[in-house]
Formats: structure tokens, C-alpha cells, sequence
């Protein structure tokens, strides 16, 4: 398409407006215009055609048969553009909200308040997507991402919403009599790892402390590194969340803790305006934390 062969938009929309309300002032008001403005797009458009578009008499105004003609054109073209931009946001309002998220931010933040949303929004149904890969939200059409860093991801907008709240673990029966003042206590230990481990090699990073070149063995989920240090496997780097109930009943003992700095979990989104279903659950994220 050509669109040098086109009148502006804008002079389009003033006409139609003008030949169905059959004024130049109610069009002004729907377009949120001046009076002025809308005269100045008719006869921008009658010296385009080379054609009167509108025959005034006082008061009183009539379309030429070459008004008429595009009035019909145009008024049948932007009713099917409403058509088709209704029928995809009814699509978009219909489907469920697609939330990335790290798997263990869904198992130990998201899963246990998770039911309270839905008792009070039971209307809106959640697509939830754990994963350590860091998703293209505009490719794979996904609402909201819940990451774990920095805050910092170009081209997107993100917005922090509660540490991580990680912890050193192991059993007692592990540590036995080791006393353990610091990390470094902990260098000769067995590491039970995540596969993808982004989250824990970004805390221990901070706190100085390298995990490349000691002693580990690699579990697929954190909740297998959670039941190997539970069974004595050796030293874990697991949420709060996640070891709290262990911790109480002295299945796990805390080894090392330590705030998170920046880092944390961030709410990350595209940077256009968000459906009002997704503003509805960022609230309620933002509430309950």
C-alpha cells in the first residue's frame, strides 16, 4: 500500500465524523477537537480530490455526491476496524494471563497464597509457566515474568517485589560438631545444587563466595536439593519459605543467612499498557508480599 496516495488519518476520521453528524462542531466534540480544525481537515481534503466533499448553504450542510461516496467508503472501513479490534480484545480478555515465573518462586512464594487469589478473583484464570530461561514477553505473548536479579532487564519495565530470602542449610546429622562461623567453614563441604542454578549462584555471588569449584552434586528441582539435605546428603542453598517447617521441627538447621542487596524478585513487563486483569493480580502480588 501506498500510503502517499492516502489523505492523513486524522483528515479522514474529521470528515467521517463530519458527514454522520452532520456537523463540523459535533464532530469536534467526538474527536476532542476545535471547530476550526475540523474545517481546516474538509478543505485539506476537497483540494486533495480536487472536489467539493461538502455543499454549505447557511447553516445548513449537504454532501456532494463525492462526499457521499467517501463518507460510505470511510464510515464502512472504520466499522470494520472496530469490528476486528473488538473481536481481539474480547480474544485477549478471554484467555488466560500468562505468568513466567522461576520454579522456585512458584514453590515457595507463589503456591502457598495462591488460593486466597483466586477466592477473592475467581474470574480470572492464570497461565502459570515455571522456567529458569528468561522469556521474550512480546514473542511468546506472555503477560507478566517474575524474575529473580537485579531489576535490570532492557526493554522491558520491572518492578521490585520481595527478596529471595535464601539460606544455607543442612541436617544435623550432616554437620555434626563442625562449627560454622561463615561460608568459608563450609568450603570443604558437599554442595547440593539446582541443575539451573541462577538464583543461588547470584546470592552467593554477592556474598562473595564461589560455588564453581567446590564439591557439588546437581539435582533437576530445588525440591530434590531440598530432600537430599533433609536426608544428609550435605549443604543447601534453599528459600525460607521453602525450609521453615523443617527448620522449626529441627529437621534442618540454618547455617548462614545474609540480605540479598538489590537482588530480589522483580516484577517485569512489557512497557505499553497492561490488560486489566494483569493490573488486578500485580496489586495483589504487591499486596501480599
Amino acid at each position: 500500500m501506498d500510503w502517499r496516495q492516502i489523505p492523513s488519518l486524522s483528515a479522514l476520521r474529521a470528515f467521517e465524523a463530519t458527514a454522520r453528524l452532520n456537523s463540523f462542531s459535533a464532530a469536534g466534540r467526538e474527536l476532542n477537537v476545535t471547530h476550526a480544525a475540523i474545517a481546516q481537515h474538509v478543505r485539506g481534503l476537497e483540494d486533495f480530490f480536487a472536489q467539493g466533499m461538502i455543499f454549505r448553504q447557511g447553516r445548513k450542510m449537504e454532501l456532494t455526491p463525492a462526499g457521499q461516496r467517501l463518507a460510505t467508503s470511510l464510515n464502512e472501513g472504520f466499522l470494520t476496524i472496530q469490528a476486528g479490534v473488538n473481536d481481539l480484545k474480547a480474544e485477549t480478555d478471554d484467555r488466560p494471563l500468562k505468568i513466567a515465573l522461576t520454579p522456585t518462586f512458584a514453590e515457595s512464594w507463589l503456591m502457598p497464597r495462591l488460593g486466597d487469589f483466586w477466592a477473592d478473583h475467581p474470574e480470572i484464570e492464570l497461565a502459570l509457566l515455571p522456567g529458569r530461561k528468561l522469556v521474550d514477553l512480546r514473542r511468546d505473548g506472555v503477560d507478566l515474568a517474575i524474575r529473580y536479579g537485579n531489576g535490570v532487564w532492557a526493554g522491558y519495565q520491572s518492578e521490585y517485589l520481595t527478596s529471595a530470602q535464601f539460606i544455607v542449610v543442612a541436617s544435623k546429622d550432616y554437620i555434626g560438631d563442625r562449627n560454622i562461623r561463615s561460608l568459608d567453614d563450609l568450603k570443604d563441604a558437599k554442595w547440593l545444587i539446582e541443575s539451573d542454578r541462577r538464583e543461588m549462584m547470584l546470592w552467593a555471588a554477592e556474598q562473595n563466595f564461589e560455588l564453581e569449584h567446590l564439591d557439588t552434586t546437581e539435582f533437576p528441582t530445588a525440591t530434590l536439593v531440598h530432600l537430599a539435605a533433609r536426608s544428609g546428603y550435605g549443604v543447601a542453598i534453599l528459600t525460607k519459605a521453602v525450609v521453615e517447617h523443617d527448620l522449626e521441627n529441627n529437621r534442618l538447621v540454618k547455617l548462614f543467612s545474609a540480605k540479598s542487596g538489590s537482588l530480589g524478585y522483580y516484577l517485569v513487563t512489557r512497557k505499553e499498557a497492561m490488560p486489566d486483569k494483569l493490573a488486578v493480580f500485580i496489586k495483589w502480588l504487591k499486596c501480599c508480599k
